[in-house]
């Protein structure tokens, strides 16, 4: 009988030899599901194959103790990326191998720890920009200087990118975990000096800092959910990460106003409340990133889905980071998606990075209420996002999902811009909203159908251009739209961002649709599986189990 695993699953059975992860099949039988049957099954924590107990199986046909015969190349990879319940049926035969996935209950706090600790380094992100009339008055300094605490996240990304996805593909998730963590909570503890009038410059190499440490949080998303979740959660799970950084910024949206309010008629208050704003940050980011080095692991001990299990089985020495590259720029859907998801995150750091200007233009003293419309955009995008990537796991329509929400951003943009100046506030917090449902909640569908057309490319890597495309789109939108806002008025900038937003439709309605990360798990094993670059060398190698599985005719 099979221990049952405290983690991940089941224990190797005594005397029985490993075999790299994969189980062993009869040539020829069908690929039929595995599961451990709870207490009330035929025998505690025992595996069923085909429905049928596997001591019951081994004793009709000694495959545990029998010779295998060695398969030929080609029809071993084609075993290999055989997902449960894919495969005809044929009676009698040898073995072949069936990749062993599992899910881990640690999964949920990897996604915990990192959604936490880029929640502050989104809230160190905007936490300048929606009081930018204090922090101007403050530190003596232009709304151009305050606009670019905010546009230095975008700026240090676009350089920093490939070493960053260079360093994630190498030595792996935990490290890149630990660089974001320990960076952020580094730039907080550089802004605590900072709270001096004539000290700006600290307090931007403190954001410079948190931008670094950006870098190393924006692209794990996919990544975190492609390791770590299966295939009926792995759009749920990129969606639940992306809603820690969304979160943060919300919460950047709120508090700052709350906590700094506009005193500059009393310099020592202002200063004491920035401070207390710092220190909390500091402290915070302080815990998440004790908690990051304790409990953030590199990869769970068996693959949560076939596609990853095909992965780990090709030899890490064929991959090439230039090579990688190369395909995705080779890959005209991805490239297409490149332009149009930087159009429309760009759009959104646009609108956030100046929303405080744009509001205060038409309703004079509500730096309070300003932060409550934020707060209102980025939550209903929050759920938006959760919603979005529930559909996406329960459909799998990435292409049309993506224009659709693409299509609606547009719309609750063109509200948004011609609503803005009626005059009435509470219109503002309903079209925010909207705009903020569509706009926000089309990130992780960026990040879910990239990793589909590009598989078995890294997630990472995938994810990083997309954010670099994003931080590109996000520093000219911002100038551009600064520059009509001072220029003009708040409705010729948004009317700029409703232009591109279009050209992001026509271009997303090109982008074809090659669910390729979708189509190993269901069986259809025609995608060209490449290596993928070793996991991090301070981790275990994963360990495998064995089972035996017949065909249901046999039985």
């Amino acid at each position: 009988m099979a221990r049952l695993d405290d983690e991940e699953g089941a224990a190797v059975a005594p005397g029985h030899p490993l075999a790299k992860g994969y189980l062993p099949l009869p040539r020829g039988a069908p690929v039929g599901k595995e599961s451990v049957e709870p207490q009330n099954g035929p025998k505690a924590g025992t595996f069923l194959v085909n429905g049928a107990p596997r001591d019951s199986l081994a004793a009709a046909s000694g495959v545990l103790g029998g010779p295998q015969t060695p398969l030929a190349p080609e029809e071993e990879t084609q075993a290999r990326l055989l997902p449960a319940g894919a495969g005809a049926e044929t009676p009698g035969a040898e073995s072949t191998p069936l990749p062993r996935t599992a899910l881990s209950p640690r999964r949920f706090v990897v996604l915990l720890i990192f959604s936490l600790y880029s929640l502050v380094n989104a809230f160190q992100w905007i936490q300048y920009s929606i009081i930018s009339n204090v922090f101007e008055g403050f530190y003596g300094v232009t709304l151009l200087h305050i606009d670019w605490l905010s546009m230095v996240y975008m700026l240090a990304y676009v350089p920093l990118i490939f070493p960053a996805t260079w360093l994630l593909d190498t030595r792996g998730l935990r490290l890149t975990a630990l660089l974001g963590s320990g960076l952020n909570c580094l730039g907080a503890w550089i802004k605590c000096g900072s709270v001096q009038q004539h000290l700006f410059w600290v307090t931007m190499l403190g954001q410079c800092l948190c931008s670094v440490a950006q870098v190393f949080i924006l692209g794990l998303p996919s990544r975190i959910a492609s390791v770590w979740f299966g295939p009926k959660e792995v759009s749920t799970a990129c969606a639940t990460a992306v809603l820690g950084n969304q979160l943060g910024t919300a919460v950047g949206f709120l508090l700052p106003p709350v906590l700094v309010p506009n005193t500059q008629n009393d310099t020592n208050l202002l200063a004491c409340n920035i401070s207390t704003m710092f220190y909390g940050t500091s402290a915070v980011a302080t815990l998440l990133f004790i908690l990051t080095a304790i409990a953030f692991k590199e990869k769970p001990r068996y693959p949560p889905s076939q596609a990853q299990a095909a992965l780990q089985d090709s030899p890490p020495e064929e991959y090439s980071y230039k090579k990688s590259i190369r395909n995705l720029f080779k890959n005209i859907p991805f490239v297409l998606l490149l332009i149009t998801y930087g159009i429309m995150t760009g759009a959104f750091y646009s609108v956030s990075t100046l929303l405080n200007q744009m509001i205060l233009t038409h309703y004079e003293g509500e730096e309070v209420n300003a932060g409550r419309i934020g707060l209102t955009l980025v939550v209903a995008g929050m759920v938006g996002s959760i919603l979005c990537g529930l559909w996406l796991d329960y459909t799998k329509t990435y292409k049309q999902t993506t224009l659709i929400v693409y299509i609606l951003s547009f719309i609750g943009m063109v509200i948004f811009t011609f609503t803005l100046n009626l005059g009435y506030i509470i219109i503002v917090f309903v079209t925010g909203g909207v705009l903020g449902f569509f706009m926000t909640g089309y990130l992780p569908l960026g990040f879910e159908f990239a990793v589909e057309i590009t598989y078995p490319e890294s997630e990472g890597t995938s994810s990083g251009l997309l954010n670099a495309s994003a931080q590109i789109f996000g520093i000219l939108f911002t100038l551009a739209q600064g520059k009509l806002i001072s220029d003009y008025d708040s409705k010729a900038g948004n009317i700029f961002l409703c232009v591109w937003m279009f050209i992001g439709i026509i271009l997303t309605a090109l982008i074809k649709s090659d669910l390729r990360r979708h189509n190993i798990n269901i069986g259809i094993t025609n995608v060209d599986v490449k290596a993928v670059p070793a996991d991090s060398p301070t981790d275990q190698e994963p360990k495998t189990v064995m089972l035996s599985k017949q065909s249901e005719s046999a039985i």
